[in-house]
Parts: structure tokens; sequence; C-alpha cells
């Protein structure tokens, strides 16, 4: 088996995007479009990957793992220019795939054809060819029959040559060794003045060098993104591949218009999608569940038979057949254990709620251990942050709150107990205690009268 290597060029500034974000940091379906790329390239299982990298390096390489090699294109002088700076660094590699890092569209099944025809024909490279209906200011492919002959920009290329539809992607590969004596032939005498990578393909063709094309069917593997309007474009894209996926993998997604899944969610068969939910990042749901509607969640778990409706999560944990909403809000840090009752309009955040447990409504729980079947009373919070530092309120199982409690933190409810509704809750109280805090009510007699008056 040979040895092979992806490039990945990911070094132009992307000005028509107008951002102080380099251009393939962009995100769709949930990661940056050149993650989009790297992921397409390990799932085929190419062993070494290169980006080329220019404008934004340092943003760029921060977001990169130690599996992906980057090599600095210092001036951005074309395509050429850019393989020329990877080709020092293909050690023992026999061939390579060059990718666009924003072309994040490209998929694997793709990728394992291209490679396939390029070494079942001892190519010296081939490239990945799309037929659009309206293909201006993409580099059109120029044929004699079905032999290759060259690649032509839209800058470059005559009133004729404008009218070939099938166009370079952008998407090659290369055997290494020729490329880079290919590579010393070619000049930037050209409209823009740079080094065009597509030059090669003259010089492979004078040579008597095997060159071959694979045409996707699916155009949008070719769509480059330049622009905000080009990048929701690609989105609405992913996001139906992401839909159809996961209908064919046994989801209910009720009205697909209105749902938004993003690449990184996993979901089990007979999950169930109301409309106006959105999954983000790496959002688990197992079997049985039904989400939405109008609910975002966002790296969150969520168990077996559970129900989560309006609701918005992030970085929370549902247990297995809880009921959640509508309108709760499960911050950073909630971890819900089994069939746990979050209702209307509470909000937790890095607090264990155990088995069983009900915070029906109107309630604030942070920072929080709450037990087994606990029942927590509408209006009840914890007061766990003083301005400067934040404390624990610990509730024992089968604790039950009254309405309107307030719990003073650092604070612990023993199991089993009870406070009345309307109590400020400062001090431990003992297990199977009643806990009561009121001031005294005062009548004053025809005060409403002499009010009046």
């Amino acid at each position: 088996m040979p040895h092979w290597a992806a490039v990945i060029m990911a070094a132009g500034k992307g000005t028509r995007m107008k951002s102080k974000l380099p251009k393939v940091m962009h995100t769709l379906a949930g990661k940056p479009m050149l993650q989009h790329v790297l992921d397409c390239v390990r799932s085929v299982e190419i062993p070494r990957s290169m980006v080329v990298l220019g404008h934004g390096r340092e943003q760029i390489e921060a977001t990169l793992d130690d599996r992906t090699e980057v090599v600095v294109q210092e001036e951005q002088c074309g395509t050429g220019h850019a393989i020329m700076q990877a080709i020092p660094h293909c050690h023992e590699v026999d061939h390579i795939i060059v990718l666009s890092g924003d072309q994040p569209l490209i998929r694997p099944e793709t990728l394992r054809n291209l490679i396939r025809i390029h070494i079942e024909h001892n190519a010296a490279a081939t490239l990945l060819t799309a037929c659009f209906e309206n293909p201006h200011g993409l580099g059109r492919i120029l044929k004699e029959g079905d032999q290759f002959l060259r690649v032509v920009e839209e800058k470059d290329a005559t009133p004729e040559e404008r009218l070939v539809q099938e166009i370079n992607t952008g998407t090659y590969c290369f055997n290494v060794a020729k490329l880079r004596e290919a590579l010393k032939n070619i000049t930037p005498k050209n409209a823009q003045g740079e080094y065009y990578l597509t030059d090669v393909f003259a010089v492979f063709h004078a040579q008597g060098e095997v060159i071959r094309t694979y045409c996707t069917e699916d155009v949008h593997e070719a769509l480059g993104i330049n622009s905000r309007a080009q990048l929701a474009a690609a989105e609405d894209v992913a996001r139906q591949r992401i839909l159809s996926y996961w209908m064919e993998e046994g989801v209910t997604i009720i009205d697909p218009r209105s749902t938004f899944i993003e690449a990184e969610v996993v979901l089990q068969p007979d999950v169930v999608l109301q409309p106006f939910t959105i999954l983000k990042g790496r959002t688990q749901v197992a079997e049985d569940a039904v989400i939405g509607p109008h609910t975002t969640l966002t790296d969150c778990t969520v168990g077996a038979g559970s129900e989560v409706s309006h609701t918005v999560g992030n970085q929370a944990v549902i247990g297995g057949h809880c009921t959640i909403g509508p309108y709760a809000y499960l911050r950073p840090g909630t971890v819900l254990q089994d069939k746990v009752k979050v209702g209307d309009f509470v909000e937790i955040k890095n607090s264990q709620i155990g088995e069983g447990s009900k915070i029906p409504h109107l309630s604030y729980v942070g920072d929080s251990q709450v037990g087994k079947s606990v029942n927590i009373g509408a209006g009840t919070i914890t007061c766990n942050y003083d301005g400067v530092n934040k404390y624990k309120t610990i509730i024992r199982d089968k604790a039950f709150l009254g309405s309107n409690t307030n719990l003073v933190a650092p604070v612990e409810i023993g199991e089993g107990s009870v406070t009345g509704a309307g109590s400020t809750i400062s001090k431990n109280v003992p297990a199977n205690t009643l806990a009561i805090e009121r001031s005294t009510q005062k009548h004053i007699e025809n005060w409403v009268r002499n009010k009046k008056k």
C-alpha cells in the first residue's frame, strides 16, 4: 500500500467574508469549515494531514490537534506556491491528496473513489470535477473526447472555453515524485501573477503522463465558501444531509424545515424531535426520548424515554424518563438522575438532582446536592452567592420544601425534613424536622378605612 498524505490549503485571507476571523474558521453545522475537511480526510484513513497556513495562522493553529502538521506560506502567491511549501515535508510519501479548507461539503465516499481511480490508473494526477449549469468564475476542464487536456481559469479562458460546464473543484491526487518535478516548470505568467497548481497538468500532458478525472454527482462538494451568503447556502446543504441521515437511522423528525442538528450530535433510534428543536455541539439523545418543541440543547446528554420541551440546556446531563419543561433552563454542571421532574420557569446550575425528585415550578437551584424523592415547592431558591463567593446547599432524601423557601447557603436540610412555606432557612435542619422561620403576623384594624380617608 503506497504512503499517502493530505495537504489542505487554508492560507487565504477570505476578504469577502469581511471578518476578523480567518475564513476557514467560520462554522458550518457547528464546527469550523477546516475541521470538516480534516474529519473527512481522517475518515478515509489517510495517515498524515498537513494544513498550509498564512493569514490568521495563530488563530487557526490554536484549534488544531497534534495529529495535524502545519506548513507556513508566508506570502500567498497562489495554489502552486502553497503546494511548493508542502512538498519538502512529504518525506516517505508516495501520493498526496490536495484539498481546500473552504470546501467543507466534500464527502468521504468521493475521496475514496478519487483515490481508487488514481491508484488503478497509476496516474500522475487525478482531478475531482463537477458539472455546473452556470460555472461562472470557476476553472474549466478542457478535454478532447474523454482525454484530459488542461484546466483553464475563468480570467484566462476564451469565450468558447467559458461555455464548458465541467469545472475543476480544486481537489486532486498527485504522485509526489512527479509533482515535485512538474512544480519546477510552472511560472506566474498569468492574469493573477500567481503560481497556479493547475499549470502542472500542462507539464504532465507534455510529458505523456497519465491524468485522470472523476466527476462527482453532488455539485455541492465543489462549493467553495467565500462569502456569508455562500456560507448560509452551504449550511442549508449540510443541514439537509444531517436530517436525512438521522431519519434513515430511525429518528422521527416531525418538521425537518424547523429542526436544526449540528454535525457532532448523536441520536439513537426512536428519538422524536418536535418542531423548532435545535441540537448543538456534542449533544447525545437516547432512544424513545422526545425533544421539543422549542428546545435548544448544547453539549447535553438526554437519557432514554425523557421528555424535554420548551427548554434551553447547556452542558447538562438528563437521566432516563425525566420530564423537563416547559420553560426550563439547565445550565452547565446540571446532572439530573432518572425520573426527575423539572417544571416551568425552573433554573438549575451546577447541581445534582437525585432520582425521582421534583422541582415543579418557579425555582432556582444552584450549587446544590439534592437527594432522592425530594419535593421543592414553587418559588424556592438557593441563595448560593454572596457577591464574592458561592456556597453549597445540601438537601437530603425525601425532604419537602414548602413554597417560597429561601435556602441561605451553606446550609443542609436533613433527610425527611420539611420547611414551612415562606421560610428563610439559614441554619442546618436535622433529619425528620419541621423548620419554620417567619416573622409574627400583625393585624392593624381599620387600616384600609383609615387609608381611604
